[in-house]
């Protein structure tokens, strides 16, 4: 009897060992799954403030966040918080059908009264937004009932839709995360609609978003996504290779964390894929049309400039192919782009003969050209924080140095840039075309903006008639009008070569091979991360 006891007690413990081992070895089967399951991606900037109606934060973090009432898409404008919507004949109003069941990330519901708070919300700060057209037609929000919301604008404006769509700031935070009754002073938290929720913010060292479960467009596959900080470069890559990170893409600044070099070594493994969008935006150097005294202030010598620009080179050897080369302002893939406008390659003689024939001479032992003894010499002003930049600067200076022109080399903080272009003060500089979730309508606008490219086009002959064409074309209701402005525009600025296009920029994912379902938005800025599995 007692050895018969001995024997169940020790069976039973040896049964509780091998059930122990079996609990542990799902546990830790479990934690790998967990961990295959999670995107940890490199960024070589906080998320900062993720205020959804400020400008600070990371751009691709809001867009998981956050929502919108439409959604911009290859196929047109399609719905997203709005189910439907009608616009009144005279172009001025709209009337939003909301979709039923959605709620915030507190728990909060979505409706017409939390849409016409954000909304006034985004208005009550209007110097603040005044860059978006719309921000400046808005004259109310009406809340008709529990799922209708009507808008009221001062005139009829085309790309209401479009910048309704972006990625901010007209999206939706609950109100119960306003400050002081708005958002502008900002807000107690980060509770929106989208397919994910902040779940954990370290200044300066990851923010992590968890899915969200009750999603209205159903839970993501790709539970959890960390945003980890890391400087570009060496290191990124470095965490890569120990898979502290698993997951790259191209940042809302159009830069990369490692080079092309390191992207082709890892596109050579087993274990990563490289996947690459159409083009995004234009890089481009911008001419000053405007700038007294300036050589730039002529067509002639711009265009001399564009010719003199081997923008296949610059495509293969300093982007390894990653950027395409670009002949005009927009790629054709962009809305009412694909227009027919002289081309302009790379000729040095072409350059060299507008050159003589606008008067500017080479004379014997001279390197570079005068005209009334005025010297061919200008700046090129690049992004000191671009490695690009300042390689295809000492490029394009060496270039056009065979037609007779001298550049000056200036490398600043983008900041200066940005300030040189709103007071004219520069002959070139780097820019790019806004993107395609805004163009072609907010680069168009900002010809006229004295922030942006007002000094750029205001000194050329047909500046008036240029102006006149972007008033007429946003708020045109006519379709057909509205293709033949922007053509007539496009052709104006290409024509004055104001804008010379060098690439075309494209955001670059490095990712595991496992992950399946990567594609892109209608927008450099956010990634749909809501769509990516792993198989």
């Amino acid at each position: 009897m007692k050895r018969n006891l001995v024997a169940l007690l020790s069976a039973l413990m040896a049964a509780l060992v091998l059930l122990a081992g079996c609990s542990g070895g799902k546990t830790g089967s479990t934690e790998a799954s967990n961990k295959a399951q999670e995107l940890i991606y490199a960024t070589a900037k906080d998320i900062n403030d993720m205020n959804p109606h400020l400008y600070t934060g990371s751009m691709p973090a809001q867009g998981m966040v956050y929502e919108s009432l439409v959604e911009n898409t290859k196929d047109g404008i399609k719905p997203l918080l709005a189910e439907s919507w009608d616009i009144s004949a005279d172009g001025k109003t709209y009337t939003f059908h909301l979709k039923k069941g959605v709620t915030f990330h507190d728990g909060e519901p979505f409706n017409a009264e939390a849409v016409k708070k954000n909304i006034e919300a985004i208005q009550s700060n209007a110097s603040k937004h005044s860059w978006i057209k719309l921000s400046t037609k808005i004259v109310s929000v009406n809340a008709l009932d529990e799922h209708t919301v009507q808008l009221v604008l001062s005139e009829p404006y085309y790309p209401t839709l479009l910048e309704l769509a972006m990625t901010r700031p007209y999206v939706f935070l609950s109100p119960k995360e306003f400050s002081n009754g708005g958002t502008k002073d900002g807000v107690k938290g980060y509770s929106g609609t989208g397919p994910y929720k902040l779940a954990e913010h370290k200044t300066d060292q990851y923010a992590i978003f968890d899915a969200n479960e009750s999603y209205w467009g159903g839970a993501p596959k790709v539970k959890k996504i960390t945003a980890k900080v890391l400087p570009a470069g060496e290191t990124t890559l470095l965490a890569l290779q120990k898979g502290e990170i698993n997951f790259i893409f191209t940042d809302d600044r159009g830069t990369d964390s490692i080079d092309v070099e390191a992207m082709n070594q890892l596109a050579g493994s087993k274990d990563y894929q490289i996947v690459r969008s159409e083009p995004m935006n234009t890089k481009m150097l911008v001419a000053n049309s405007s700038k007294a005294g300036s050589p730039v202030q002529e067509t002639a010598v711009r265009e001399a400039v564009w010719y003199s620009i081997d923008r296949e080179t610059i495509s293969k050897q300093i982007f390894n192919g990653t950027e395409t080369p670009a002949n005009t302002l927009f790629s054709s893939n962009v809305n009412y782009a694909d227009v027919e406008l002289k081309k302009r390659g790379y000729d040095l003689e072409t350059a060299k003969k507008i050159l003589e024939n606008a008067g500017w001479i080479l004379e014997n032992g001279s390197e570079v050209r005068t005209k009334a003894g005025n010297k061919l010499a200008m700046k090129l002003y690049y992004d000191a924080n671009s490695a690009s930049q300042k390689t295809q600067s000492e490029f394009i200076q060496s270039s056009v140095k065979k037609i007779g022109i001298g550049l000056e080399l200036v490398g600043e903080q983008s900041s200066y840039i940005a300030k040189r272009r709103s007071m004219g003060d520069y002959d070139l500089l780097f820019n790019q075309t806004w993107g395609l979730a805004y163009d072609p309508q907010s680069t168009i606008a900002a010809f006229t903006s004295e922030s942006a490219y007002y000094h750029t086009t205001k000194g050329i002959a047909r500046a008036t008639e240029l102006y006149k064409k972007i008033n007429e074309v946003m708020v045109s209701s006519d379709e057909n009008v509205r293709k033949s402005l922007f053509t007539e525009i496009l052709r104006i600025v290409h024509d004055e070569a104001v804008f010379i296009p060098v690439t075309n920029g494209r955001v670059t994912v490095v990712a595991p091979k496992s992950l399946q379902g990567i594609s892109f938005k209608q927008t450099q800025f956010e990634l749909p991360f809501e769509n990516m599995y792993f198989k």
